[in-house]
């Protein structure tokens, strides 16, 4: 049987976006000729791949069973097959996908995205939202980068700290804890908290923190986000404990007030992560030095 690597390809952007208009796009092709390459897909291999499911098309089994060895193997395919050479950043044409934490987003992202189009216009940054759970993105290679607070311990996940950023509380301007001078460990606990979980968890080390203390603080709800948290904070008295460095825009642009936390915490770490297959990328290498500086300009330090 004599194989179509192109058609490696074609399955791979047809399954990714789901219709022959998007995978065309995706790979600057025609639809026609989008529509060909998935004729000939399904006759080698014996599947309609997608079904038309009233306006939209739908993958099949054999399709979302195939997606991610797909995926990996035009990986591979790419890096046996790639010439190695200097990168041009003038003619750079990548797509880069990024799970970040809200807040570096809204933080960093600007920053970042600004000095990629300063020195490579052909390359675009897809931003996605962090998962409610721990997901195998990068390792399958679906995520180039994540920036968050955790640090994986898988061994083919590499890893680097590249800043923290002291917890503040936040409060609403003229909350009662604006006029007692230093909050202490007492008024905060008795205070009520909303929590920044996108697991929905309501506990975290603030709380183990408060247990030697003999205290507990009464959580009354939790957010997915900071940006969500901090609206509630807003119009109420509740209190919002997160790091410095990703409030310190939303705090002067809401109007809150950001004050110091009464407990012995260590800073927020934050990580990159990205899968071992891109250490040696020169695209990829490039794009972990920007996101480095792009944070270090925010002021996570």
């Amino acid at each position: 049987m004599q194989l179509d690597l192109n058609l490696l390809a074609a399955l791979d952007a047809l399954l990714e976006e789901g219709s022959v208009a998007g995978a065309a796009a995706r790979l600057h092709v025609t639809a026609p000729a989008m529509s060909r390459s998935l004729g000939r897909i399904r006759r080698t291999t014996g599947d309609q791949i997608l079904v038309r499911t009233g306006r939209t098309m739908t993958p099949t089994p054999y399709a979302i069973a195939v997606r991610e060895q797909v995926h990996e193997l035009l990986h591979q395919v790419h890096g046996v097959l790639a010439p190695s050479r200097a990168l041009d950043l003038e003619t750079l044409e990548r797509t880069f996908t990024l799970r970040w934490h809200d807040s570096l987003v809204a933080m960093s992202g600007p920053a970042l995205l600004a000095a990629v189009r300063g020195q490579a216009p052909g390359v675009r940054l897809r931003f996605l939202a962090e998962s409610s759970g721990d997901t195998p993105e990068l390792r399958r290679g679906e995520v180039d980068l994540e920036a968050n607070a955790n640090r994986p311990d898988a061994p083919d996940i590499r890893a680097e700290r590249v800043g923290a950023s002291r917890l503040v509380v936040v409060v609403r301007q003229g909350h009662p804890l604006t006029r007692v001078g230093t909050v202490t460990a007492e008024q905060y606990a008795a205070a009520e908290h909303v929590t920044v979980s996108r697991r929905g968890n309501l506990g975290n080390a603030l709380d183990d923190a408060l247990v030697p203390l003999g205290l507990t603080r009464r959580v009354v709800a939790t957010a997915p986000t900071e940006a969500v948290a901090l609206e509630f904070a807003r119009g109420s008295d509740l209190l919002i404990t997160a790091p410095e460095a990703t409030t310190r825009s939303a705090v002067a642009d809401l109007g809150l007030t950001a004050l110091p936390l009464p407990l012995e915490l260590p800073a927020a770490p934050i990580h990159l992560s990205w899968h071992q297959r891109y250490d040696t990328d020169p695209a990829h290498t490039w794009l972990r030095d920007l996101a480095r500086t792009a944070l270090a300009t925010r002021g996570v330090a």
